[in-house]
C-alpha cells in the first residue's frame, strides 16, 4: 500500500514538472533504490536515461519561467503530465509487482498535482507579485518531493 502511496505522490510531482519526476525514477532505477531490470522500464536504469531525463528536467525549469509558455492545463501539457505520471508511477509499481495500480496512482496524482500546482502557484504569484518566485519555489518543491518520494523506495 506504501508504494501505491509514493507512485501517487510522484505523479502530483510530475504535475507540477514533467521532467523532474522520470529523471527521479531514472536515478532511483540507476542507482538500484528500484528495480526495474527484466521489465520492459528496464531503459530507465541506463546512466545515459538518467542524465538526458535530467537535462530535459533542466531545461523545463528554465523554460516554464518564459512568458510565452503555455499553462499547464492546456491540452497537451496536460497529457503530457499525465503520462510522466502514467510512466512513473507506473515504474514504481513495477518495482513493487503492482505495476497497473502504480500507474493508476501515478495518473491520478498528476492530476492533482497540474490542478492543485497551477492555483497554489497562481496564489504564490500574487502573494510574490511577481510570477518567478512562484516558479523557482514550485521546482524547489518539485525537486524535494521527488528525491523524498525516491530515497523511500
Amino acid at each position: 500500500m506504501a508504494g501505491i502511496v509514493l507512485a501517487g505522490l510522484i505523479g502530483m510531482v510530475a504535475g507540477l514538472r514533467t521532467m523532474t519526476a522520470p529523471a527521479a525514477i531514472a536515478w532511483a532505477a540507476h542507482l538500484g533504490w528500484i528495480s526495474l531490470d527484466g521489465s520492459w522500464l528496464a531503459f530507465l536504469g541506463y546512466r545515459s536515461t538518467a542524465v538526458i531525463l535530467t537535462l530535459l528536467a533542466l531545461a523545463e525549469f528554465v523554460t516554464d519561467t518564459l512568458p510565452a509558455t503555455p499553462s499547464r492545463t492546456v491540452p497537451i501539457q496536460f497529457a503530457a503530465r499525465i503520462a510522466s505520471g502514467t510512466l512513473c508511477g507506473g515504474a514504481i509499481g513495477t518495482g513493487l509487482g503492482q505495476p497497473v495500480a502504480g500507474a493508476l496512482a501515478g495518473a491520478a496524482g498528476a492530476v492533482i498535482g497540474t490542478l492543485g500546482g497551477a492555483r497554489a502557484r497562481a496564489r504564490m504569484a500574487a502573494a510574490f507579485g511577481s510570477d518567478r518566485p512562484a516558479a523557482f519555489t514550485e521546482d524547489a518543491v518539485a525537486v524535494v518531493a521527488a528525491i523524498l518520494v525516491t530515497s523511500a523506495l
